[in-house]
C-alpha cells in the first residue's frame, strides 16, 4: 500500500486562515446551489445523549458533495453549560475523505467551522428571502454562531441599526462590545426580547433555552419580516407558523428527525408539513425554486445545519491551508 497522510488543522490553524466574509459565505453558497440541483447525500444527523444529567448531547452529521468528490463526518458537542467551565458550547471534530475510495483526506478543528458556517446559513438565508432594503436586525443569542451570524448578515445588508440580546447580562454585554469594535458601528444591546425583537425587518433567535418557552411573541412579526429561528429548543409561538407567507427550509428530511429544533412540536403535531413549506434553500440558491416575491411577505426560514456547510467550508480551508502553507501532515498509512 502506498504510503498516505492526511492533513490536520487545529483551531489555530483555522484562526490563521483569516477566511472572509466573501470566502466563507462562497464556499456556503455552492454548496447550497449543488444540494439543489441534487448533486449531494445529506444524511439526517443523529444525537447521542450520553447522561441527561451533562446537559449536553452530541450531533452526527454525515454528507457527500459530488462536484469536489469529498465525502464526510462531523461530530460536535452541544453542552449548555459548558460557559462556566470557559469552554464553547459547542465543539467539534470534521473528517473529511475522498469519496471515491474512502481514504482520509483531512481531520479539522470543526468548532469554528460549525460557527462561521452556522453564520453563512442564516446570512445566505436572507440573501434570498430578506427584502433588500432591511435596515433593521434584532438578534436573541450571544454563543459563536451569533457572532458570525450578525457579522456575515451586516457583510451582505449594512444594517443601520443592530439590536442585540442573550439571557446573562454579562454576556451580552461582552457580545456587543465584540460586534461594536469588530463591526465599526454601534451596536444595541437590550435588556429583553420585545425591544430586541419588534419592528426589526431580520429577527434571529438563537438562544440556549433549557426548556421550551414562548418568547419569540408572533405578534411582533411585522409584514415584510423575515424570521429566522434556530435554536435547539423552542422559543416560539405555535401561531408563528400561521401567519407566515412561506416556509423555507435547509432540509426537509432533516426535519423530521430527533427531539430538537425551534419548530419540533410544529412538525410533530402536523401543524408543518413537506406539503406547507415552500422549499428548501438549496432549490432556491440553485435558481430552481423563487426566494421572496414582494416586500409585504412574512418568510420563515428554519434551518437546523447541514453536514455539506461543514463538508464544503473544511474543503475550503483545507485548500487555503495547503496555498499558505499551514497545518500538519499526519501519516496514516
Amino acid at each position: 500500500m502506498p504510503r498516505i497522510e492526511l492533513s490536520y488543522l487545529s483551531g489555530a490553524d483555522v484562526r490563521a486562515l483569516e477566511m472572509t466574509p466573501d470566502e466563507i459565505l462562497g464556499a456556503i453558497e455552492d454548496s447550497l446551489a449543488a444540494q439543489g440541483r441534487g448533486e449531494t447525500v445529506i444524511e439526517p444527523r443523529m444525537h447521542l445523549v450520553a447522561d441527561e444529567a451533562f446537559r449536553g448531547h452530541f450531533n452526527v452529521l454525515r454528507g457527500y458533495i459530488a462536484p469536489i468528490g469529498i465525502a464526510g463526518v462531523k461530530v460536535v458537542g452541544d453542552y449548555i453549560d459548558n460557559y462556566r467551565k470557559g469552554l464553547p458550547s459547542e465543539m467539534a471534530l470534521v473528517n473529511l475523505f475522498d469519496a471515491r475510495t474512502g481514504m482520509p483526506r483531512a481531520l479539522v478543528d470543526g468548532t469554528a467551522i460549525t460557527d462561521m458556517r452556522t453564520g453563512a446559513l442564516t446570512a445566505l438565508g436572507a440573501k434570498y428571502l430578506a427584502r433588500s432594503n432591511s435596515r433593521t436586525l434584532g438578534h436573541i443569542g450571544a454563543r459563536g454562531s451569533s457572532y458570525w451570524n450578525v457579522r456575515l448578515l451586516d457583510h451582505l445588508f449594512d444594517f443601520a441599526e443592530i439590536r442585540v440580546h442573550s439571557r446573562r447580562p454579562e454576556s451580552r454585554e461582552a457580545f456587543g462590545e465584540r460586534l461594536t469594535r469588530d463591526l465599526g458601528k454601534p451596536v444595541i444591546v437590550t435588556d429583553d426580547w420585545q425591544s430586541c425583537l419588534k419592528g426589526a425587518d431580520i429577527l434571529v433567535e438563537a438562544s440556549r433555552l433549557d426548556r421550551p418557552q414562548p418568547l419569540l411573541k408572533t405578534a411582533w412579526v411585522e409584514p415584510g419580516a423575515l424570521v429566522i429561528p434556530y435554536g435547539t429548543i423552542s422559543a416560539v409561538e405555535d401561531d408563528l407558523s400561521d401567519v407566515m407567507d412561506k416556509i423555507v427550509v435547509d432540509h426537509w428530511q432533516q426535519c423530521l428527525v430527533g427531539p430538537f429544533g425551534c419548530l419540533r412540536r410544529h412538525v410533530d403535531s402536523g401543524r408543518i408539513t413537506a406539503d406547507t413549506i415552500h422549499g428548501e434553500i438549496g432549490a432556491i440558491c440553485a435558481g430552481l425554486t423563487g426566494g421572496r416575491k414582494s416586500d409585504d411577505e412574512r418568510i420563515l426560514f428554519w434551518h437546523r445545519g447541514l453536514s455539506t456547510s461543514d463538508i464544503a467550508l473544511a474543503w475550503a480551508m483545507l485548500a487555503k491551508a495547503e496555498k499558505l502553507g499551514v497545518g500538519t501532515a499526519l501519516p496514516y498509512a
